[in-house]
């Protein structure tokens, strides 16, 4: 569905991503994972077109993505790191803000409640605001929104951050089966090595600007390489030792 080969971005002389080749195959759930600064949300940037790449391509269903951008966009949803709800508007227009235009008021009002009733958030928050919500129910309306649409691919950017373990385990599950329900392909941030196994069918390692390690989430564990079972495990390295393969 997604592949991208090649892909080379540098900010002032710093080079974020140095050749990244990655594979997204239809109906697959992928997670990218990495330290800080690793390039793992410029990788995302650049897939939706937010950043423009310095080398390399992009290619959705075979074909440039630049020459399909408006298919693609119409056809992808988004879960912000932090919800990115507006603040000014209902949770019910927040869900349904794509769809207003094409709907009509009536029809993307039940069409919200019904995606937060997905998310399990009853049909009374759809008029309450942004701010009247907890940190949980937030991340919950913006996965809503994310699924407004019906997306082909999903995109999750540190969808469990700022959440206590048991309510990212309920995102995490959501996620999972929102997933499995819609045969969307999604593509997950993150850091949080339980959202790694509870959503991916497939894990991408990145360091320094490139893939290092790629396979399915089965095969981690025993994966033959020191800075990947150190990330997995939280293992601390000393300060300026290089991982081994």
């Amino acid at each position: 569905m997604i592949e991208v080969r090649g892909l080379t971005k540098s900010f002032g002389g710093k080079r974020v991503l140095d050749g990244v080749d990655l594979d997204l195959t239809e109906g697959e759930s992928l997670v990218v994972i990495g330290g800080s600064g690793t390039g793992k949300s410029v990788l995302l940037r650049c897939i939706l077109g937010l950043e423009t790449p310095d080398a390399g391509r992009i290619l959705w269903r075979g074909k440039p993505l630049s020459s399909q951008r408006a298919e693609f966009l119409d056809g992808f949803g988004m879960l912000f790191q932090n919800a990115a709800l507006f603040d000014s508007l209902p949770i019910w227009r927040n869900v349904a803000f794509r769809l207003l235009p094409r709907l009509g008021r009536k029809r993307a009002r039940a069409l919200a409640i019904e995606k937060l009733a997905r998310v399990g958030l009853a049909a009374e928050v759809a008029d309450l605001f942004p701010a009247e919500l907890s940190g949980g129910m937030r991340k919950r309306a913006g996965l809503a929104r994310a699924i407004a649409a019906d997306p082909k691919v999903i995109f999750f950017d540190e969808p469990t951050t700022g959440l206590d373990p048991i309510r990212a385990a309920a995102i995490n599950a959501l996620i999972r089966d929102i997933v499995d329900e819609t045969g969307a392909s999604a593509i997950t941030i993150t850091h949080d090595m339980t959202s790694v196994r509870s959503i991916g069918d497939r894990v991408a390692l990145l360091d320094r600007g490139q893939v290092r390690w790629q396979g399915d989430v089965s095969q981690m564990e025993h994966a033959q390489d020191d800075y990947l079972q150190d990330f997995i495990s939280g293992r601390a390295r000393p300060m300026g030792s290089q991982p081994q393969g």
